[in-house]
């Protein structure tokens, strides 16, 4: 069954986008740490309200957020100020995204429920220092536009997904992902073209 659409959610923000952009513009004059608190403090507020009131504060604080972006209960997003989302996004529950090394997801991409999208990895490279104690290496991950990720789909830190992809559910992508590719496996692995 494909939905019309007219009852998609891009229609329904459409029409209230106008007051969404004037209560971020009010948030805007909070301190930041006060607008991540919030951020956390609404993050398993559900209904059509939690998903506005998401929007609201991710747009205040993301370095960049679009239209009609949807983060639905129970995302985890770290660092959120790292992030930039474009148009037409939905991230659904249960997700969890670390953007302290930075995280760039373009115009029309559906993130499904338990996706990981990592910006961040350990060095392991001291034999003599446990794993746990080296440093954090920071690399940016990039979502390019109109792009699918399946549930529970790991993309690990460094890696762009080339638009028009797809990413298989419970994949895991430790390399980079050419244009128009549908990855599955662990690793994973391209299987055909779009």
């Amino acid at each position: 069954m494909n939905i019309s659409s007219e009852v998609r959610g891009r229609d329904k923000f459409k029409k209230v986008e106008w007051l969404l952009n004037l209560l971020t513009e009010c948030l805007n004059v909070l301190p930041m740490s006060f607008r991540k608190f919030l951020f956390v403090l609404f993050r398993n507020m559900k209904s059509i309200i939690g998903l506005g009131i998401r929007y609201i504060l991710i747009k205040s604080i993301a370095e960049n957020c679009g239209k009609n972006v949807s983060i639905h209960p129970g995302v985890y997003i770290l660092t959120p100020e790292n992030i930039n989302i474009g148009d037409n996004v939905s991230i659904h529950p249960m997700s969890y995204i670390d953007a302290a090394g930075s995280i760039s997801i373009g115009d029309d991409v559906s993130i499904a429920h338990g996706t990981t999208i990592l910006s961040t990895t350990h060095s392991y490279g001291k034999k003599s220092i446990p794993i746990k104690d080296q440093s954090i290496k920071f690399e940016k991950t990039v979502i390019e536009d109109n792009i699918w990720i399946g549930s529970k789909a790991t993309i690990l830190c460094g890696i762009t997904i080339g638009h028009g992809s797809i990413i298989g559910a419970s994949s895991v992508i430790t390399k980079n992902v050419i244009p128009e590719s549908i990855m599955v496996g662990i690793p994973g692995k391209k299987i055909k073209t779009r």
